[in-house]
C-alpha cells in the first residue's frame, strides 16, 4: 500500500517583528495568524527567517509563517520556506494589509501587482513572479490626515479593536476555504 504524504501549504502573514509593531495596522498579517493560533491552540517557534508553525488540517499540512525579516524583506523568508518545505506556488497564500481597500473588506486574488505594498514588492522580486495568491485586508479610512507610511505604522485605536477582531474571523474562514477549495472557488464565495 502506497502512502501519500499530505499536500503542503504555506500561509504567510506579513508584518514586522517585535513589540513596537505588534498592534500596528501594517501587522495585519501577523494578527490574523495569531488569531488562528489562538483558535486552534498552536504556537509559533522562532526558526530561520521567521516564526513558523505546522498544523494538520483535513489531511493537509499547513505551514503558518510570520517573517522575521521585517516587511521590506519579506520575500527572503517566503522564498526560503517555500524551497525548504518544497511547497508549490499554487499552495502559497500571502496575507497583507491594504491601505486602498475600505476597512474590514477582504480581497483575494490569485495574482497581481503589489499595489505599492513594500512586502508584496519584495516577494515579487525574490520569487520572480506575481503569480501567487494574496489576501488583502482593507485598513483604509475615509480620509488621511497624515502620510500613508505613518498611518500604517500607527497602532489600532481602541474603538477599532472589537470591529477588527470580528473581521479577522472572516479572514480565517477565507484562509481555510483557500486550503480546502482552492483560490477560484474561494474568490467566488468571498470577494
Amino acid at each position: 500500500m502506497n502512502y501519500l504524504p499530505p499536500e503542503k501549504f504555506l500561509i504567510i502573514g506579513l508584518g514586522n517583528p517585535g513589540y513596537l509593531y505588534k498592534r500596528t495596522r501594517h501587522n495585519l498579517g501577523f494578527m490574523i495568524l495569531d488569531q488562528i493560533s489562538k483558535k486552534y491552540r498552536f504556537s509559533f517557534s522562532k526558526e530561520k527567517l521567521g516564526f513558523i508553525s505546522e498544523f494538520n488540517y483535513n489531511d493537509k499540512l499547513l505551514f503558518f509563517l510570520k517573517p522575521s525579516t521585517y516587511m521590506n524583506r519579506s520575500g527572503e523568508s517566503v522564498k526560503y520556506w517555500m524551497i525548504k518545505e518544497k511547497i508549490i506556488l499554487k499552495n502559497i497564500l500571502i496575507i497583507s494589509d491594504d491601505v486602498y481597500l475600505n476597512f474590514g473588506r477582504f480581497r483575494l486574488k490569485e495574482k497581481g501587482g503589489s499595489g505599492g505594498h513594500n512586502g508584496l514588492k519584495n516577494i515579487e522580486i525574490k520569487m520572480g513572479t506575481t503569480h501567487y495568491a494574496r489576501l488583502r485586508f482593507g485598513i483604509k479610512k475615509n480620509y488621511f490626515d497624515q502620510k500613508i507610511d505613518s498611518y500604517v505604522l500607527e497602532n489600532w485605536k481602541n474603538e477599532e479593536i472589537d470591529d477588527l477582531f470580528s473581521k479577522l474571523d472572516i479572514g480565517i474562514k477565507i484562509i481555510f476555504s483557500f486550503v480546502t477549495n482552492g483560490v477560484k472557488k474561494t474568490m467566488n464565495q468571498f470577494n
